[in-house]
């Protein structure tokens, strides 16, 4: 599977969001690119919902209808409330969902 985290270099999330997509390589066989936004092409950009954005196979599993689209730093509902990253136990799931499709 690849992931692709799309991100704005000045919202400090994508750090926080490669750090957590790093850690679960080991767990999932995952290859993991990042794509600064001003460097997306077409394909990318049509799925870019702010920064970070994460791409599992082209697709984002947290994508909501009503999400806006954006370059700014995005905010994911997480089970403690709104935050700039999902949470370990998100992006973990949503790699399995994504892995089993």
């Amino acid at each position: 599977m690849k992931v692709d985290l799309l991100y704005e270099a000045d919202c400090p999330n994508w750090r926080v969001a490669a750090n957590a997509l790093e850690s679960l390589l080991d767990e999932f066989d995952v290859t993991l690119e990042l794509h600064e936004s001003s460097s997306l092409d077409a394909a990318l950009t049509a799925s870019y919902r702010g920064s970070p954005t994460i791409l599992l196979d082209g697709r984002d599993p947290f994508e909501s209808e009503d999400g806006p689209v954006d370059a700014a730093c995005r905010i994911y509902p997480t089970p403690t409330g709104p935050a700039g990253v999902p949470t370990l136990d998100q992006l973990r799931f949503a790699l399995r969902a994504a892995g089993r499709s």
